[in-house]
């Protein structure tokens, strides 16, 4: 019997909430379904860092940031654990990266493993993008979407046909500034995007490190976001609301229709693999680096614990394994994906990987339970108070039932968070009766017995993952990978420009 495929589809910032097989109210993802309705929809997938360099190196290494060393965007992949494309390419695996790689561009940072890469420096740009590969820089035309999806159908066809391969097709789309492909530029332009239940959160139970974040798409998405100058009669404080909705519009239209070449170039790869006579023994994955707040809570970008940004969409089709439209409401975590790929490829991960704090979830995905399954998510966003967004450092727990958040407000020297410190806070959710997230019920006595559950399941599950709890400035901090210092400060002198002319 042939090896198993693996094409693991990974876009940036694409929330499960923008795609039609979850119940999206604002697009249909035709191509994405099909994933759905040929294999499996996952509820419940949680990022443990919802930020794209940390949540990177998660997936690869199955580790959380304070193991594999990338806690924020400033820092990069040094390769202190092994990855599961490491394992698999020892396995006689052929390897292959096209795209967004966002781990760094020195060479201790470069992408290792891959007997093809070809990837996007930084962020990298949405037509005719530059890209990196072992022979140097060389500019590729075209969209960006686009242009990953043919070298990767490419270097299908280019391999040997008896090789077992795992290809990584890491899209840009849908990061911010969004440019969308001219031929979608006639979609969602109407101005008729519905906007969230939670539009107009007021905050009033929030914690004060969460009210101060600077998310909200009235005040703080620009004009290299939305294309243009805020048009006078919508500036002021009096204007706000027609002001947000206008920019929402704007963003969500973008934002959707970037979504949109990603729904387009799925179905190329999934006609393409059945063209082949490949998608029997393949198992193809859609996925995101995190999630991402499409106006919910009246915010955009991701970091905090809310379920709009901690939820990774996950879509899973292999034939010859999974039963066709099935789901599975198990939680997850990024932490777990390499573990499962290696096993979904007849690889233990326990001899392969053993540095891996995840599981594989490969019984989940045949239908079978797991008696000792996880019930929780651990979740830790380090990058305190950054220059751009002033995010607040916080841990967390979270079951099916609830959700606990401590804002513990300090940076431990992670690389581009910021010294200040904030007042230690609480947050407590009941999302069975609260499934929005708008009433922090941490002061709530008649919770009290619940929170205190909730923090001793905490603290097991830092003991778990051996993650060292905030204890003041004698907290033990973690030795961090290579910091790009350049960029943070480039970075930092344009934030405070755009600050001094608001």
């Amino acid at each position: 019997m042939p090896r198993t495929n693996v094409i693991f589809i990974m876009s940036d910032d694409h929330a499960a909430h923008a795609i039609s097989a979850y119940g999206s109210r604002v697009n249909k993802t035709p191509h994405l379904d099909r994933i759905a309705e040929g294999g499996m929809r996952m509820d419940a997938v949680f990022c443990t860092n919802s930020i794209c360099s940390p949540s990177r190196a998660s997936i690869l290494t199955g580790t959380y940031s304070h193991v594999n060393g990338v806690s924020s965007i400033w820092t990069e992949m040094d390769y202190r654990v092994p990855t599961f494309i490491d394992v698999l390419r020892n396995n006689g695996y052929r390897t292959a990266l096209f795209g967004k790689w966002h781990l760094g561009e020195q060479e201790v940072s470069e992408p290792r493993g891959f007997d093809a890469w070809k990837v996007f420096p930084g962020q990298g740009d949405y037509m005719d993008p530059e890209m990196i590969d072992p022979s140097g820089r060389t500019i590729e035309k075209g969209y960006a979407t686009d242009i990953v999806t043919d070298l990767s159908l490419d270097w299908i066809d280019e391999r040997g046909e008896d090789e077992p391969f795992c290809l990584l097709v890491h899209h840009k789309a849908p990061h911010r500034p969004w440019v969308p492909d001219e031929k979608h530029k006639h979609l969602y332009a109407d101005g008729t995007i519905p906007e969230p239940e939670t539009f107009f959160d007021d905050y009033e139970s929030r914690s004060k490190a969460v009210r101060g974040v600077h998310m909200t798409i009235a005040d703080d998405m620009g004009a290299d976001d939305i294309k243009m100058e805020v048009p006078e009669h919508l500036r002021g404080e009096e204007n706000r609301e027609e002001r947000m909705r206008w920019k929402y519009q704007i963003y969500m239209r973008d934002y959707l229709q970037c979504i949109q070449s990603i729904d387009d170039n799925v179905g190329r790869m999934l006609d393409h693999l059945e063209a082949k006579g490949l998608a029997e023994n393949t198992l193809v994955v859609y996925t995101s680096d995190q999630g991402f707040f499409l106006g919910d809570h009246g915010w955009f970008d991701k970091r905090l614990m809310f379920d709009q940004s901690l939820q990774m969409p996950m879509l899973i089709r292999w034939p010859a394994q999974i039963e066709a439209g099935s789901r599975s409401e198990a939680i997850i975590t990024n932490v777990d994906f390499a573990a499962t790929f290696l096993d979904a490829c007849g690889i233990d991960a326990t001899n392969e990987l053993p540095t891996s704090q995840g599981r594989s979830f490969l019984p989940l995905l045949r239908g079978e339970s797991i008696e000792d399954w996880p019930d929780a998510a651990y979740y830790r966003y380090w990058e305190h108070d950054d220059p751009i967004h002033a995010a607040p450092a916080h841990y967390g727990i979270r079951t099916r039932d609830y959700k606990l958040i401590y804002y513990y407000g300090a940076g431990l020297g992670v690389p581009g968070a910021s010294e200040r410190q904030f007042e230690p806070e609480w947050e407590l959710y009941d999302l069975r009766n609260d499934p929005t997230e708008v009433r922090n019920v941490a002061d709530d006595p008649a919770y009290a017995g619940i929170k205190s559950d909730m923090e001793q399941k905490l603290a097991e599950y830092q003991k778990r993952y051996a993650d060292e709890p905030y204890r003041g400035e004698d907290t033990p901090r973690p030795v961090w990978g290579p910091y790009d210092a350049e960029l943070f400060a480039q970075v930092e002198a344009y934030v405070a420009g755009i600050r001094a002319s608001s």
